[in-house]
C-alpha cells in the first residue's frame, strides 16, 4: 500500500522566447543514450512538443525525488543538444501559427482524424501519481473516497495560467481544457471493481475510447499495475513541488483505505457538484473561495486547504512522511503554487523572464 510512482509531461521550447518547439524525436533519440536514463523513463506523448516521464515503483519519498532529479536532468541535456529545453509547465504559455505534429502510431493518428482541433491544442502536461494497494476492492473504494477531495488537489497544484500568450484568468487552464474530451473529469461512483471494468468496457464497445489510456479521469484505476492513479495535478514546477504533491497523494490513498477498513461510510458528493467544485478550484486556485467536502458550500480557501491537510494528517502518519511534508508544504505556501509563480515572473521579465525561470525551475529549486 505505501509504494508509489510518479509521471510527468513536459514542455519542449525555444529557449529564446518559449515557442513550442515539435523535437520529441531527436530529444528522445538523445535520452536513449544517456547514461543517466534507463529505458523506458523517457518516451513519446501524442504530440511532438512533448515527452513524458516515469519513475520505477518507490517506496519513499526520497527515492521519488532521487528518480525525477535524475531523469530531468537527462532530458534537460538531451534537449539541450536540439537547440530546445524541456520545461515542466501545465499548459503551453507561447502557441504555435500551424498545426503541432502529433507522434507516429496507429493510436495517435486516430486522434487526430477524430478530434484533429482538441489534438492540436492538447499541449497540456499533467503529474501522474500511481499509489499501490494490492487489493482490487480497495482500490476501488480509494477511487471513490477520494472524489470530493481532489477540487482541492487541483486548486493547490495549478501550474497553467497562461495559454498561447494570453492570461486565461485560470490558476489550472489544463484542467478546464482537457474536460472537452469525452471522458474527462471527475469519475464517476462505482460500486465494486466489477462495475468498474464493466463500464470502462461499455465504453469502449459504445467507441468514446479506443482503449483504457483514453479514460481521461481525474483519478482511475490503473490498467498495467496494481495502483490508484490519480492524474488531477499540473505537472509541477520543480522537484521538491513534485515530492510535496506525491506525498500528499499517497496519503489521500492511505487515508481512504484507512477509511474503508474501519467502516467509515463512503461520501456521497452530487455529480453536479463535484463538477462545479472543479471547474472554481481550476479557475481561482487557493487564493479565492473554494467548495469544502465537508460541508458542500463555498468558502475561503484557507479555510478548505486546513480542512484537507486534517483529512490527510492520518495518511502522512502512516507513511511517515508527516515533517517531511510539512517542511515542503511551509516552502510551498511562501513561494505559491505555479500559477502564481508564473504571473509573478511574467509581471517582473515580460515573456523573456517566463521563459527563462521555466528552463531554471526544471532541474533547479527555482521558486
Amino acid at each position: 500500500m505505501l509504494t508509489l510512482g510518479v509521471e510527468e509531461e513536459y514542455l519542449l521550447i525555444d529557449p529564446r522566447d518559449g515557442t513550442p518547439l515539435p523535437r520529441a524525436a531527436e530529444v528522445l533519440a538523445a535520452a536513449d543514450l544517456a547514461p543517466a536514463l534507463r529505458p523506458s523513463e523517457a518516451q513519446h506523448e501524442l504530440l511532438q512538443v512533448q515527452v513524458e516521464s516515469a519513475t520505477p515503483v518507490c517506496e519513499d519519498l526520497p527515492a521519488v525525488v532521487r528518480h525525477l532529479s535524475r531523469v530531468r536532468a537527462g532530458l534537460a541535456s538531451a534537449a539541450a543538444q536540439h537547440g530546445c529545453r524541456v520545461v515542466p509547465v501545465g499548459a503551453a504559455p507561447f502557441g504555435l501559427d500551424e498545426p503541432v505534429p502529433v507522434t507516429e502510431g496507429d493510436r495517435y493518428r486516430r486522434a487526430r482524424r477524430e478530434a484533429p482541433v482538441l489534438v492540436d491544442d492538447l499541449m497540456l502536461n499533467g503529474m501522474h501519481v500511481h499509489v499501490g494497494v494490492e487489493d482490487e476492492e480497495e482500490r476501488l473504494s480509494a477511487l471513490v473516497r477520494l472524489r470530493p477531495w481532489l477540487p482541492v488537489l487541483i486548486a493547490l497544484s495549478a501550474n497553467s495560467p497562461y495559454w498561447r500568450g494570453r492570461d486565461t484568468h485560470f490558476a489550472s487552464w489544463r484542467t478546464v481544457h482537457f474536460d472537452q474530451w469525452a471522458v474527462s473529469g471527475p469519475s464517476p461512483v462505482f460500486a465494486d471493481a466489477a462495475d468498474y471494468r464493466r463500464r470502462v468496457a461499455a465504453l469502449g464497445a459504445a467507441g468514446a475510447i479506443a482503449d483504457e489510456g483514453q479514460v481521461y479521469w481525474h483519478a482511475r484505476l490503473s490498467s498495467r499495475y496494481p495502483t490508484v492513479e490519480v492524474r488531477a495535478a499540473d505537472v509541477q514546477l520543480t522537484v521538491s513541488d513534485a515530492e510535496l504533491f506525491a506525498g500528499l497523494v499517497r496519503a489521500l490513498v492511505v487515508r481512504a483505505v484507512l477509511d474503508e477498513r474501519a467502516g467509515a461510510p463512503r461520501p456521497a458528493v452530487p455529480e453536479e457538484l463535484l463538477r462545479a467544485a472543479t471547474w472554481h478550484a481550476a479557475r481561482t486556485g487557493p487564493r479565492g473561495r473554494l467548495v469544502s467536502p465537508v460541508s458542500g458550500t463555498a468558502r475561503p480557501a484557507a479555510e478548505v486547504v486546513a480542512e484537507f491537510r486534517a483529512h490527510l494528517a492520518p495518511g502522512l502518519r502512516a507513511t511517515g512522511d508527516t515533517e517531511r511534508i510539512a517542511g515542503l508544504w511551509r516552502d510551498f505556501d511562501h513561494a505559491g503554487n505555479g500559477a502564481d509563480r508564473q504571473r509573478r515572473w511574467y509581471r517582473e521579465g515580460g515573456r523573456e523572464g517566463l521563459t527563462e525561470r521555466l528552463v531554471a525551475s526544471t532541474v533547479g529549486p527555482e521558486r
